[in-house]
């Protein structure tokens, strides 16, 4: 009896640490980003700076996988705003410039955490709309893919080949797409304040003209007034 016992507290030990390691590991699998294993990743993103304010945004990037971020002030204040971007080790790789417009781009990082930050503190009154464009590629991937295919002893290198030049491709339409895009929201809004502009001083100049013109007919009417009390002539 007694030895029965002893087994089943020991079969409970055991399931607990198996437990406690299952628990760990699926722990573990959830900080992952879900996007670690993706050959590519493009995200567009606009956003809103407060004035006199610094926004920061941080990207996760395989270790050999190519990085590129841009921005643009789509409407707001000068339409200029500051742009830096800040490797994982803490190196500002591409440091604050006042632009309307930047862009910056990793061929082959070391992995790791960028920083994109967005400054708008040189603009004291006016919040800017920003818009930010973000893409992380793992060309490596397709070697993983040609690595499986040659233990499976079939040779699709030329295929390989032309789906990586395929996928460059598509990323570099990607990107003319998002400039594209930003360059025509960056048109529109700029002619939405030309016209409010247009409309509001019409508006002031026709208030305008109309006061002086009625001020101009009441003058001219008081120099043809005759007054009823005026003195006659004595007989």
């Amino acid at each position: 009896m007694g030895q029965c016992r002893a087994t089943f507290v020991s079969c409970l030990a055991t399931c607990s640490v198996f437990l406690c390691l299952l628990l760990s590991e699926i722990k573990a699998q959830t900080t992952v980003p879900w996007y670690e294993n993706l050959p590519a990743v493009a995200m567009d993103y606009k956003v809103h700076i407060d004035p006199g304010k610094e926004d920061c945004y941080f990207q996760y990037v395989n270790p050999g996988a190519t990085f590129y971020v841009s921005f643009q002030v789509v409407r707001g204040g000068d339409g200029m705003a500051g742009f830096a971007v800040r490797h994982p080790s803490g190196q500002i790789v591409h440091p604050y410039q006042w632009k309307p417009s930047s862009e910056y781009q990793d061929q082959t990082s070391s992995g790791g955490y960028y920083s994109v930050c967005i400054d708008n503190q040189f603009s004291r009154f006016a919040g800017k709309l920003v818009n930010i464009y973000l893409t992380v590629v793992r060309y490596d991937m397709w070697e993983k893919y040609t690595k499986d295919i040659d233990e499976l002893n079939m040779n699709m290198e030329n295929f390989t080949s032309t789906i990586v030049t395929v996928d460059r491709n598509i990323n570099d339409i990607l990107q003319y797409q998002h400039h594209s895009r930003a360059r025509e929201a960056w048109d529109f809004n700029l002619l939405q304040d030309n016209n409010s502009y247009v409309v509001r001083w019409s508006i002031i100049q026709i208030v305008v003209i109309a006061l002086t013109t009625t001020v101009q007919v009441y003058f001219v009417r008081k120099l043809f007034d005759i007054k009823s009390g005026s003195s006659r002539s004595r007989i």
